[in-house]
C-alpha cells in the first residue's frame, strides 16, 4: 500500500466508481421480476441483493485473474491506460441507465480496455483469442441459452402446475413461486457479486500489477476484494430503478412461475460461467432469460420494439466504450494536464448525465407492481415473434365459452318474462 502513487490511488478510485455504477445499473438483473410480480416489495428487494452481491464477491477470482492476465498484454502496459478504459465505461454505464437500457457493463469495461490499450500500445497488447473466448462467445451464447433454458422451463411448470385450477389452489401455487422467486433472485444476486465484483478486482489487479505494486499474475489482494464488494453491493442497494422498470415491465409481463423459471435459469448460467472463468454479461444472461420466460406462457407478449433497442444497445457497448476509451488514453498521453482533462471530462460528463435524470426522476414507487411507470407501457401490440406463437395455440374450448359468457353477463334482477308471449312496443 506505501507504494501506491497518486494516479495509481486515483486509477482504483475511479475503478471503484465504476463499480458503483456496475451495482445500480445491473440491479435489475436479480430483482426485476421479484419486483414486477410483487415477490418482494423494492427496497427490500434492492436490500437483499446488496447484501448477497457482497457475499459473492468473496466466492472467486477466477473472472478477476482471466481480465487481469489475460485480455491484455500486462508488459509496458500504463497505468493511465487503465484509468482512460474506465472512463470510457463509466459514461456508456450513465448514458444507458439514462435511457433505461440494460446494457452490459462488462462489455463496457472490456470496450475501454481495448481501446485505451489499442491506442497506447497497438492491437498487439490485445490477446484476440482471449477477447472471442471468453468475451465475445460468451456474449452471444449467454442470452440465447439462458432465454431457452428459461423457456422450456416455463412451458413445463406451466404444464406441472396445470391442474392447479381452483382459486385457493391456484393462490397457494402463485404463492410457492413467489417464495421460489425469492430464492431464485437471491442466487442471481450471489452470481452476479461472483461475476461483475470480479471484473473491478481484476481492473485494480491489474493497475496494481502496472504500478509495480505487485508482480504479474498475482490474485487481488484481501482489500481489493472487500473494496469491490463493497461498492457493488452499495450501488446495487441504491437500486437502478430506470433499468428496473424496463425489465420488470417494459420487454414483457410476467407471472411469478415465469418470474421463478427465468431467474433460475439465468442463475444457473452465470454461475456456470464463473466457475468457467468466462467474463459473460449477466444483463445480457438475465434479459435473455426474461424474453424466454415471457415466450414461454401462452398468450404472453414481448415488446419487440424494447427488445430491439437493447440489442441494438448490446451491439454498441464494445465500440462506443473502446472510442470513448482511446479517445481518453490520448489525451493521457499528453502528459499531466491531459489527465486532469480526463478526469474533468469524466465529472462533468456524469454531472450532465445526473440532470438530465432529475427532470424525470424514477423511483422505487414507479416500478412497484401497478405503479404509474411500471404499467405505462403495457399497451404495446404483441410482436412478429409473439403474434406467430400465439397464432398456432389452440382456441378456448366451448366450455370455456361458456364459462367466460356466465361470468360476463349476469342474470336479470326482476322477474323473468315469459319468452313464449311477445313483448309489445
Amino acid at each position: 500500500m506505501e507504494h501506491i502513487t497518486l494516479l495509481l490511488a486515483i486509477v482504483i478510485v475511479t475503478a471503484l466508481v465504476f463499480d458503483f455504477t456496475n451495482g445500480f445499473h445491473d440491479t435489475a438483473n436479480a430483482m426485476a421480476t421479484t419486483i414486477s410480480t410483487g415477490a418482494l416489495k423494492p427496497k427490500t428487494a434492492v436490500a437483499m441483493s446488496a447484501v448477497l452481491n457482497l457475499v459473492g464477491a468473496f466466492l472467486s477470482v477466477e473472472v478477476a485473474k482471466t481480465i487481469s492476465g489475460g485480455i491484455i498484454n500486462e508488459d509496458g502496459l500504463r497505468t493511465e491506460v487503465i484509468f482512460a478504459a474506465l472512463v470510457g465505461a463509466i459514461l456508456w454505464n450513465l448514458l444507458t441507465w439514462l435511457v433505461g437500457l440494460p446494457s452490459s457493463s462488462s462489455h463496457a469495461l472490456f470496450g475501454g480496455l481495448i481501446g485505451a490499450a489499442v491506442m497506447s500500445a497497438g492491437w498487439s497488447s490485445v490477446d484476440g483469442g482471449t477477447v472471442v473466448t471468453k468475451v465475445l462467445l460468451p456474449a452471444v451464447a449467454a442470452p440465447v441459452v439462458a432465454g431457452l433454458a428459461a423457456l422450456l422451463a416455463t412451458r413445463l411448470t406451466y404444464r406441472l402446475g396445470g391442474k392447479a385450477t381452483g382459486g385457493a389452489q391456484e393462490k397457494a401455487t402463485a404463492k410457492g413461486y413467489r417464495a421460489g422467486q425469492i430464492a431464485s433472485a437471491g442466487l442471481v444476486s450471489l452470481a452476479h457479486g461472483t461475476n461483475d465484483a470480479q471484473k473491478t478486482m481484476g481492473i485494480i489487479t491489474l493497475a496494481l500489477v502496472t504500478g509495480g505494486v505487485l508482480a504479474p499474475g498475482s490474485n487481488p489482494p484481501v482489500w481489493v476484494i472487500v473494496c469491490a464488494g463493497l461498492a457493488i453491493a452499495l450501488g446495487t442497494y441504491l437500486g437502478g430503478w430506470r433499468i428496473i422498470r424496463t425489465m420488470g415491465s417494459g420487454l414483457t409481463e410476467l407471472k411469478p412461475p415465469q418470474g421463478f423459471a427465468a431467474q433460475t435459469s439465468a442463475a444457473t448460467v452465470i454461475l456456470a460461467s464463473s466457475h468457467l472463468g468466462f467474463s459473460l454479461s449477466t444483463t445480457q444472461s438475465c434479459s435473455g432469460a426474461v424474453m424466454g420466460a415471457g415466450l414461454g406462457r401462452k398468450g404472453g407478449v414481448v415488446r419487440w420494439s424494447t427488445a430491439t433497442r437493447m440489442f441494438v444497445a448490446w451491439g454498441l457497448t464494445l465500440p462506443a466504450a473502446g472510442l470513448v476509451g482511446a479517445g481518453a488514453e490520448f489525451l493521457t498521453q499528453q502528459g499531466t494536464w491531459g489527465v486532469v482533462v480526463v478526469a474533468a471530462l469524466l465529472i462533468a460528463g456524469s454531472g450532465a448525465i445526473w440532470t438530465l435524470s432529475r427532470r424525470k426522476p424514477v423511483g422505487h414507487g414507479d416500478v412497484a407492481p401497478g405503479g404509474q411507470d411500471a404499467a405505462a407501457g403495457t399497451g404495446e401490440p404483441a410482436g412478429v415473434v409473439t403474434t406467430a406463437i400465439a397464432a398456432v395455440s389452440p382456441p378456448p374450448t366451448a366450455a370455456a365459452q361458456t364459462h367466460d359468457l356466465t361470468a360476463t353477463i349476469p342474470a336479470p334482477a326482476g322477474p323473468v318474462a315469459d319468452p313464449a308471449r311477445p313483448a309489445t312496443v
